[in-house]
């Protein structure tokens, strides 16, 4: 296969089937994916030393097309053109499509693979179609590893482009059981859309796992190598993860410069970009509680307030004491904390199926649930065992209410609920933060309680602003004239 640039435009033209602009980390390993699984790929980057070191060190896995300028990366492409646009989401996109869309003929496919917001897919798809274009905003989660060895790849746009897509990314995207991860989630903004809330959740399995592991070093008195022992017992039960698995590798680690656990010595800040606040917004926007994945972003949000927080420690404490586990409660409370972590990840995946569900519905995409959960059991960062059962679970009902009350993940939560309280119960009793665990607990009580005290906010919302109720007992609005006779009246 060839390995280097071709000097000869006649042979040039056309010669590539697919290109990708912008050759950073996740491009580069994208690139080299595609070549590795016999597709000749044209590769361009603004500054072209980069493009030349990755024909230099990785030419001999497949066939590379290299152009200096964008003008000569579009005509290397064969008709229909396929670009793959991997650069920094933001203004940075707009540049890159502004300076390509003028280079390209009716019928060309652009996709987007970074991390940008549906509501700008939306604006450049349509944009774009203006101008005869198909625009392809595509979610690919795992990293720069899941990037070269297989990733979950969430394309959106029309059903045209994924048809020509469609056979390429499933040829280098993860596979498990044989099925790839990959598949066209629906039109437009779709693929971004699940790809944010995929990250959404991911920022809500963290938070758990973090929030587990604090609970086991404070309430046991266990080192961060000891619990990764217990975390490597757990990733071979349900709570089986890529998560749970590098958690293992993080708190297993020892610090080369000080000897310390590595976990001791990084700065307890964890930052963010952007992703999960995203969701919790558009969650707001729509009116789906999204609880635990919202209070994950939070608690990023609170972990980066160093200030505020050496303020409230000098002037409360801590009052936090470690190893207030008695020694023959240590198995029983490990159990716990795991049944906890389970039953709380259940709540996080089922509420961000709930926000894909209504994102689906508010902007007509018909994304099946079901094919979603296929093609992120593998490649992505929250590939999980229970991803299957997740699967099964809208494949018997596609129409299912809530992931909660499918049977399977009915009887999880359920058998897990008595630790799920205990756990929360120790950690406030003893001044453990679990916003996480605590926020899935209260709306798992919340959605299953018969009645809630929300009539009482909507009495008050009438009397302060005739914003009127309905009745348990008749249909209609109605308001009560609480300045006046306090009579009710139909509205």
């Amino acid at each position: 296969m060839s390995t280097s640039a071709d000097t000869d435009v006649t042979t040039r033209t056309g010669s590539a089937n697919i290109g990708v602009t912008g050759l950073a980390v996740m491009g580069r390993n994208l690139a080299r994916n595609l070549a590795r699984h016999g597709h000749r790929v044209a590769v361009h980057n603004r500054t072209y030393a980069r493009t030349e070191s990755l024909v230099a060190e990785h030419g001999d896995e497949g066939t590379f097309v290299p152009s200096e300028s964008l003008a000569d990366f579009v005509d290397s492409l064969q008709k229909p053109r396929v670009v793959i646009v991997m650069v920094k989401a933001g203004p940075g996109t707009d540049a890159v499509i502004d300076e390509l869309v003028p280079l390209l003929e009716e019928g060309d496919i652009v996709v987007d693979t970074g991390n940008a917001h549906f509501a700008d897919t939306r604006r450049r798809e349509e944009a774009l179609k203006a101008q005869g274009l198909h625009f392809v905003g595509c979610g690919v989660s795992g990293g720069e590893e899941g990037a070269l060895l297989g990733p979950s790849i969430m394309p959106g746009g029309s059903k045209w482009a994924y048809d020509r897509l469609g056979p390429m990314f499933e040829s280098i995207a993860a596979q498990v059981d044989g099925t790839p991860c990959c598949t066209h989630v629906g039109p437009d903004g779709a693929g971004h859309f699940v790809k944010m809330v995929h990250n959404g959740i991911e920022y809500a399995d963290m938070q758990l796992i973090a929030e587990a592991y604090d609970l086991l070093r404070q309430g046991l008195g266990a080192t961060p190598a000891e619990i990764a022992e217990i975390f490597r017992g757990w990733n071979e039960g349900d709570l089986e993860s890529f998560l749970i698995e590098i958690t293992v590798d993080v708190l297993s680690h020892v610090d080369a410069r000080t000897g310390q656990a590595f976990v001791d010595v990084v700065q307890d800040q964890a930052e963010q970009k952007g992703t999960g606040r995203w969701t919790v917004q558009n969650a707001l926007e729509l009116g789906v509680p999204i609880t635990g994945i919202a209070e994950a972003t939070f608690a990023r949000s609170l972990s980066g307030h160093a200030d505020q927080r050496l303020a409230a420690q000098q002037a409360f404490g801590s009052g936090v004491q470690a190893g207030w586990v008695a020694a023959e409660d240590r198995e029983a409370f490990t159990e716990d904390v795991r049944a906890a972590l389970y039953a709380s990840k259940v709540v996080a995946y089922a509420q961000g199926f709930d926000h894909i569900q209504a994102g689906s519905e508010e902007f007509g995409w018909d994304i099946d649930r079901g094919r979603t959960a296929t093609i992120w059991r593998g490649g992505c960062i929250i590939r999980a065992r229970f991803l299957d059962r997740i699967r099964e679970a809208y494949d018997a009902n596609p129409e299912l209410e809530s992931l909660l009350v499918a049977p399977y993940f009915a009887e999880a939560v359920q058998n897990g609920a008595d630790s799920w309280r205990r756990v929360v119960v120790a950690a406030a009793t003893n001044g453990i933060a679990t916003p996480a665990f605590s926020s899935s607990l209260a709306y798992y009580d919340g959605l299953r309680r018969d009645r809630l005290p929300a009539a009482l906010i909507q009495g008050l919302r009438d009397l302060f602003g005739a914003h009127t109720y309905r009745r348990v007992d008749a249909e209609g609005s109605f308001h009560t004239l609480w300045a006046g006779d306090k009579s009710e009246t139909n509205s």
